[in-house]
Formats: structure tokens, C-alpha cells, sequence
């Protein structure tokens, strides 16, 4: 009996999903398009046995193409409450290789909130795994920490943080308390450097401290270990920095500095929801 119940309850269920949604999902009115996805997104986080599967997420992936910026925004909140559980990662397998592109080619949106967004869901899909975001995925994230629109900026320092800065050798575990040279921060900040010169948009050093500012704000902080880099003599089979690699360390370092002082963001950043020109 219960199973019959259970049977009733779900087909009256797909049915007002094909009498309703179906229809809705691309009404004329860009409000009730915004509250069928944003309502889809719900059912599939609560119900995920049944709703949770790519005969609804096409739903949202077709709708991430919508012509109104609040319903591909509605799109990618609905996603990051999917990806956030990372026990619903199974289940999305397929809708990720299908539909990745579209969302990686979101984060230039004219709209900044949906390029935000759009950021936000890729760092939760690179947290899923490793392995879905191919080296040019990351790179179209990446130089977005130059952006003029600082939420974008640091959304993709989040992103860039998580990917390249936020991974430990388990070895480090016993050098946390060494500190200079021999600290945890030395081979993060070294890989910085190495961003920062291959990125080759060297005089914008203060938006890329600007962007990282608030997700790594001790290794942006760590001066002594700065100081250490350029002044010290490297370590055993250490490879020394080249004159160019200390020129960009004293930038970044400068930069880091001024930031800590005058706590706001560099000249030509700003925040306002402006949408961009096409």
C-alpha cells in the first residue's frame, strides 16, 4: 500500500510537472521563467531520487541560454545548491560534461552578477572534481582576476586560490611552524610569481593582490617570507629566482603593502552593476 501511495504521489507529480512546467519553464514573462527554474532547483535539491536526474537538469541547462539576465542568474544558483552536496556529485556527472562549456563561457556575461555566479558555481565544480575542468577551462577563469569589476575579480581569485594555492603537500605538516624561507608560504608564494609574470599583464600587480585579498589574505600577508625569498641564500636544491622572478616578488610585495594600508581596492576597480558593452 505504501508503494502504491508512493506511485500516485509521483505520477500526480509528473503530471503537473508536464502540464505545468513544461509549458512554463518558457513563458513569455521573464519573472515566472525565473520561478520555474528556481523552483526546479528546489525540488531537485529536496526530492533528489526523483527529480534529480538529466530529464530535469536539461530544464535548467536549456534555460541557461535565456535572453534575461535574472533567469540565467536563477540557472546558476539553482546549480550551486546541487553542487554544494557533494553526495548529489554522482548525479551530475553527465549534466557537467554536457553543459560545462555554456557555464564556463557564462563568466564573460555581460551582466557581472551572472559572470559572478557563474564563477562561484565553477569553484564548487572544481571542488567536485579535479578532473572535469580541463587546463583551458581554468585559464579563461583565471585572468579574470584582472577585471575591472572587483566581485568578478575575486570571485575568480577564489577560483584561482582553490585550483593553484590551497592544495598542501601532506609533508608540509611538519615544517607549519618554520617560518621565512622554509615556511609552508615560500612554494605558494613562488607560485604566484610564476602567475603573475606568465599571466604577462605586468603593471596590474594591485589587481591581482586586490582579487586574492580576502581568500588568501595570511599568504598575501606572510612579508617575512617575502623578505626571506629575496634575501636568503636558497636551500638545498632550491632553484634561486631569476632577476625578473625577484623584480615581480618586490611588486606584489609593494602592492600587498600599499593594500594592507590603505585598505581599499586599486585605481580603476570598482563595483557597480553597470552591464557591459557587447
Amino acid at each position: 500500500q505504501l508503494q502504491e501511495n508512493q506511485d500516485e504521489i509521483e505520477n500526480m507529480m509528473n503530471a503537473i510537472f508536464k502540464g505545468v512546467f513544461v509549458h512554463r519553464y518558457r513563458d513569455a514573462i521573464a519573472e515566472i521563467r525565473a520561478i520555474c527554474i528556481e523552483e526546479i532547483g528546489i525540488w531537485m535539491k529536496m526530492y533528489s531520487d526523483a527529480f534529480l536526474n538529466d530529464s530535469y537538469l536539461k530544464y535548467v541547462g536549456w534555460t541557461m541560454h535565456d535572453k534575461q539576465g535574472e533567469v540565467r542568474l536563477k540557472c546558476l544558483t539553482a546549480l550551486q545548491g546541487l553542487y554544494y552536496n557533494k553526495e548529489l556529485n554522482s548525479k551530475l556527472e553527465l549534466f557537467t560534461s554536457r553543459f560545462k562549456d555554456r557555464i564556463v563561457s557564462m563568466t564573460l556575461d555581460k551582466e557581472y552578477d551572472v559572470a559572478v555566479q557563474a564563477i562561484k558555481l565553477l569553484t564548487l565544480v572544481l571542488q567536485s572534481s579535479e578532473e572535469v575542468l580541463t587546463a583551458e577551462d581554468c585559464e579563461n577563469v583565471y585572468h579574470l582576476v584582472y577585471s575591472a569589476h572587483r566581485p568578478v575579480a575575486v570571485a575568480a581569485g577564489e577560483f584561482l586560490y582553490k585550483k593553484l594555492f590551497s592544495r598542501r603537500d601532506p609533508e608540509d605538516d611538519g615544517i607549519l611552524k618554520r617560518r621565512g624561507r622554509q615556511s609552508p608560504n615560500a612554494n605558494l608564494v613562488k607560485t604566484l610569481v610564476f602567475f603573475f609574470l606568465e599571466s604577462e599583464l605586468h603593471e596590474h600587480a594591485a589587481y591581482l593582490v586586490d582579487s586574492m585579498w580576502d581568500c588568501a589574505t595570511d599568504l598575501l600577508k606572510d612579508w617575512e617570507c617575502m623578505n626571506s625569498l629575496l634575501l636568503e641564500e636558497p636551500l638545498n636544491g632550491e632553484e634561486p629566482l631569476t632577476d625578473r622572478q625577484e623584480s615581480a616578488l618586490i611588486e606584489i610585495m609593494l602592492c600587498t603593502i600599499r593594500q594592507a594600508a590603505e585598505c581599499h581596492p586599486p585605481v580603476g576597480r570598482g563595483t557597480g552593476k553597470r552591464v557591459r558593452s557587447q
